[in-house]
């Protein structure tokens, strides 16, 4: 009997070793804090993916099984309009007109933005035994090495790059993918010392004039990223620590660059086709994590830095019977509800519920605040200042414990709005931003001075009613005016705004 035992469980040795990783090794435990994989997709429009916009003629099957298998958000905006200003917020929690950088985006050679003592989302998360990694596009400055004559020496380390940021593991470039100097960057050394110039002048596909190294390709750089992302998800999953990613994407931003592949596949244009291509990389991306067996506690959110650009030719899709932004008014840049009204889905089937919804006004600055309670973590009061936590809203979407009142809007060029319930009030006459009635023109055509737009009855923000409602428009300017001077719009002691407190030159706030 006793022999029979033994070799019962010698057998038995051998098939758990056998069968890989054991459970104990493996990222199979609901006791532990989700993974989290954060998506950030560039300059994708609110009216581009199918399950926000049944009148879409692109075809989104991977979002729309994300949003089947999660939660779809219908009013979710990026703090600002353009690139660089999100990503600050994504990282930092913090509004980023707080920043030194109140209106524009970053070049690639810009240095950081991010102050290294400053908290960031990677920082709570690994300080809560998380491995963090970044993989794609940063936009938010780093220091390259100079040489005698001041220019960029690739051999030498990058100081102040994502991991001063709180990422263990970094991997990408500096600006967009159409700003030079095009050389990845992994964790502070660049991986190839760029000797020749590219250039493609393509409307769509363009990219500028800059140095560019062998090992950076541009047509490559969007499925290098997800493979990269993909490989470090199997090894995360087999790590005994949960694990932060963040993966920025370069796409559907020009240059729009459809593989082969996905040439011709929308039927509309490369920038439906580029659509297409992202989509196909989510589904493969889904694949990879069942295929970990780490789904039920994942996290993972995709959304977009702000609304599509102009240059995915909206004239091209319009005729087609497409509209990027959907129901609403304006592109990327601008303050209207087109520059920065974004998809956003979250799946965690451990919490949410599959094929919810969502309506609540919602910003992307609130992912900092959300991990911090996720991981039980109290933040000081100088981080997160303009964060609230999304996880009430992940448990229930009607649940009233997401404090979030108001959301303050950037456009391109500095301007602000700042939205409550259904009330949205624009401090300036014009867009803000690219489209019509553009900045430069707006005072020659004797427009108001401030815009209210009802968007429960008006969402494409078409009839001002500014003058109707003066007591909702002194209201609105005295709670933005606040949150700017209070340097946080959380509850917490009072913070310095980067660069100076106040913006005197915008008459609105004498």
């Amino acid at each position: 009997m006793n022999k029979k035992v033994s070799t019962l469980a010698f057998l038995m040795t051998i098939l758990i070793a056998s069968c890989g990783p054991t459970a104990k090794t493996r990222q199979t435990s609901m006791s532990k804090h989700p993974n989290i994989i954060y998506v950030l997709a560039d300059d994708l429009g609110y009216g581009d993916v199918a399950a926000l916009n049944k009148d879409s003629k692109i075809a989104t099957p991977g979002l729309d099984r994300l949003a089947a298998e999660g939660m779809l958000f219908t009013d979710a905006h990026s703090p600002s309009a353009v690139c660089t200003p999100t990503r600050y917020s994504i990282v930092t929690g913090r509004y980023n007109w707080r920043s030194t950088l109140k209106k524009g985006v970053l070049s690639g050679d810009s240095p950081a933005l991010i102050d290294p003592e400053r908290k960031t989302v990677a920082t709570i998360l690994k300080d809560a035994g998380y491995h963090t990694a970044y993989i794609g596009k940063w936009h938010l400055g780093w220091n390259w090495g100079k040489g005698a004559d001041g220019s960029i020496d690739f051999s030498l380390p990058v100081r102040n790059n994502p991991n001063q940021n709180g990422f263990e593991y970094a991997y990408g470039f500096s600006g967009s993918l159409d700003m030079p100097p095009y050389v990845y960057v992994e964790n502070g050394k660049s991986t190839a010392i760029p000797k020749n110039y590219t250039e493609n002048k393509d409307y769509q596909a363009m990219w500028r004039k800059g140095l560019t190294a062998p090992d950076f390709v541009h047509e490559e750089v969007l499925p290098n990223f997800f493979n990269r992302a993909f490989d470090y998800i199997r090894k995360q999953a087999n790590g005994e620590k949960p694990f932060f990613l963040y993966l920025p994407l370069p796409s559907p931003h020009t240059p729009i660059l459809p593989s082969k592949e996905w040439q011709g596949k929308s039927g509309l244009n490369p920038y439906a086709d580029f659509v297409m291509m992202t989509d196909a990389y989510i589904q493969k991306l889904e694949a990879v994590i069942k295929e970990a067996g780490i789904e039920e506690n994942t996290l993972i959110i995709f959304t977009s830095d702000n609304g599509c650009s102009p240059r995915a030719n909206f004239k091209e899709l319009e005729a087609k019977g497409h509209f990027p932004s959907g129901p609403f008014r304006g592109t990327k840049a601008d303050i209207f509800e087109g520059g920065h009204r974004v998809p956003f889905i979250a799946k965690w089937p451990r919490v949410i519920k599959p094929g919810s919804r969502c309506d609540q006004t919602i910003c992307l600055v609130d992912f900092m605040a959300t991990c911090a309670e996720i991981t039980k973590t109290k933040m000081p009061d100088n981080a997160g200042e303009d964060s609230y936590s999304m996880l009430p809203l992940f448990n229930s979407p009607n649940q009233s414990g997401y404090q979030r009142t108001t959301t303050i809007h950037h456009s391109i060029n500095g301007s602000f709005a700042i939205r409550k319930g259904a009330w949205k009030l624009i401090l300036c006459r014009d867009s803000g931003g690219w489209s019509d009635p553009v900045p430069a023109k707006s005072k020659l055509l004797n427009l108001p001075p401030v815009q209210l737009y009802n968007l429960a009855q008006d969402p494409g923000e078409q009839h001002n009613v500014y003058a109707d409602h003066p007591e909702i428009v002194a209201s609105l300017k005295a709670a933005l005016i606040k949150q700017i001077k209070d340097g946080r719009s959380t509850p917490g002691a009072l913070q310095a705004n980067d660069g100076g407190a106040y913006w005197p030159e915008l008459n609105w706030m004498n």
